[in-house]
């Protein structure tokens, strides 16, 4: 039984504690929290929001400005509570709404934002509106609230649109009605259980502007916005005339995704925002074609932030980086939006798997490759990712240099697009396993009772207890690149960058007194020493005024 709204606690003045920084989120490190991973307070196998409250002093000693946390509200989890059937209740598996308010309350206690996704594309079917959609037949306004239509073919039996799931099969699935009949059809862009909203229904809006309130009273900082490029179809949901769509994706504006209708409920959100106190902040999930048509989420009265996918899908290569970097910036610039930059998230194969193997993979990848030479990557690309202008991402477990699962059996697999066809690759779960903590003990300190997806052997020596303290360990080099980052003033914020001369294979750009150099090469170079060595991601050699860079390395200097 979900919680009511009236079990909300009184809203919070915590925000009040979190020390005050003009635009903070221009700069600001964002560490992503995949609750059910995180950490287990209760031994029940899955992570927990008092998990997440108890680890809340890691994260400011590692360095964060604000968490993300995914979803935590009531959900079937038929996708991993992306499913939402309460938005305004925490599903039990994750505690109470007075677990969330004391995490807000404790976090903003250290100094840390909270950030809480909000999933406004589509419900649950298990959400109050839907059931009712179902129990009250066509033609019924509760229907009208998402997208129900009749079939094609003589007896309504082919789906409406030829509109494929990202998932996998038809978006579409039909219903058997009150009466036992088979009958009108919905839509879901994801699985079955997710049905899309009809963001043309004014309830709909209603409903989210209450939800964003709610949330904002509890105390929370910003909200993450799930599919922020869907929600907008386009007007009589036009058939795309083409199979494989998933391969469409990303190199076009498509009928449901990225329609430019989406903004206007973007600007109305930025008004409820901005008559709160504190400098709260929206980030969009936004897969658009180019990183210019995600500057339009981000223009002065809507978003302040959006992920930047172009990014995270650029290979360990010199000219495409350089390539990414001049663009993203760019395309912020003309909007006054930070750049981000991100390297995982809880949806794509970790960075230190997908840079152990060959480039052109995609970004889900089952080979375990080189883990040596990912790892390498790994830490490079992450001390170049913090030294360019802007916000930065950093997901659960990187810090660790974890590498994904990817050996996980079938049977323990629960990926929803695992279990469906012609869909996503559906092997999310590899970045999903719990994170370690310790070298030994149950689930290697996660919790008292094992891990909802197993944890490989070996998994104790890359935990938090193994690297703490230990020179050169990639933990150690995220909390010495995090610190150096906010005590270096030309670090940070900014939007450009000044290109140096350097080796074909090179990275090299400068920042007032500071200099990065990434060498995505596979062999050593030589460079100009440009003054003092702040941090490296591997041991440099230094004679002469010249720097002899390893492969795979970046180094920080200041002339400072």
């Amino acid at each position: 039984m979900s919680q009511q709204p009236s079990a909300a606690p009184a809203p919070t003045s915590a925000v009040a504690t979190v020390p005050k920084r003009h635009d903070w989120w221009r700069d600001a490190v964002i560490y992503q929290v995949y609750p059910r991973s995180f950490a287990d307070s209760n031994g029940d196998g899955m992570g927990d929001l008092e998990g997440v409250r108890t680890r809340l002093p890691y994260l400011r000693d590692l360095g964060v400005d604000a968490v993300w946390l995914s979803p935590f509200y009531a959900s079937p989890q038929a996708d991993a509570g992306y499913d939402v059937a309460d938005y305004r209740a925490v599903d039990p598996m994750f505690g109470t709404l007075l677990d969330a308010d004391a995490l807000i309350r404790d976090a903003h206690a250290l100094g840390l934002r909270i950030i809480v996704d909000l999933v406004p594309n589509h419900s649950s079917d298990q959400y109050e509106w839907f059931k009712r959609a179902l129990a009250e037949g066509p033609g019924s306004p509760s229907r009208d609230r998402y997208h129900f239509r009749p079939g094609k073919g003589k007896n309504g039996e082919l789906p409406p649109n030829d509109w494929e799931s990202i998932f996998g099969g038809p978006a579409w699935t039909r219903v058997t009605e009150p009466d036992g009949t088979p009958g009108e059809w919905y839509l879901h862009l994801f699985a079955p259980e997710q049905p899309d909203f009809n963001w043309e229904h004014p309830a709909v809006g209603d409903e989210f502007r209450s939800i964003l309130r709610f949330w904002l009273d509890m105390g929370v900082d910003g909200f993450r916005i799930d599919v922020a490029h869907g929600m907008v179809k386009a007007e009589g949901l036009p058939d795309l005339g083409s199979h494989e769509q998933l391969k469409l994706l990303g190199n076009d504006v498509m009928p449901f995704f990225d329609q430019d209708g989406v903004h206007a409920i973007y600007r109305q959100w930025r008004l409820i925002l901005d008559e709160y106190s504190g400098e709260r902040i929206f980030v969009a999930e936004a897969w658009t074609p180019t990183v210019e048509r995600t500057a339009n989420y981000v223009r002065p009265d809507e978003l302040h932030q959006a992920f930047n996918f172009q990014y995270l899908g650029t290979h360990w290569d010199a000219d495409e980086l350089r390539t990414v970097i001049d663009r993203t910036l760019d395309a912020m610039r003309p909007v006054g939006a930070p750049a981000t930059w991100v390297l995982s998230n809880h949806d794509v194969t970790r960075h230190a798997t997908r840079f152990a193997n060959p480039a052109g993979l995609g970004t889900q990848i089952r080979l375990a490759g080189d883990r040596e030479l990912g790892l390498r990557r790994a830490r490079a690309a992450t001390l170049l990712m913090l030294a360019l202008p802007g916000s930065a991402y950093v997901y659960q477990g990187e810090e660790l240099g974890l590498p994904d699962v990817v050996d996980l059996p079938d049977e323990v697999r629960q990926d929803p697009a695992y279990f469906r066809g012609a869909g996503q690759d559906g092997f999310r779960d590899g970045c999903r396993v719990p994170i370690p903590w310790t070298r030994e003990g149950s689930s290697y300190g996660f919790g008292d009772g094992g891990s909802w997806l197993p944890q490989p052997a070996g998994w104790g020596e890359l935990s938090v207890e193994a690297q703490t303290g230990e020179p050169g360990s990639t933990l150690e080099l995220y909390r010495e690149a995090l610190a150096v980052r906010r005590s270096t003033a030309d670090l940070g914020a900014g939007d450009t960058v000044e290109w140096l001369r350097a080796p074909e294979g090179v990275v090299a750009f400068r920042r007032g007194d500071f200099v990065c150099v990434a060498n995505t090469t596979g062999e050593s170079v030589t460079m100009p020493a440009y003054g003092r060595a702040l941090l490296t991601s591997g041991e440099i050699t230094e004679a002469a005024g010249e720097a002899k860079v390893p492969a795979d390395t970046t180094v920080w200097w200041t002339r400072a």
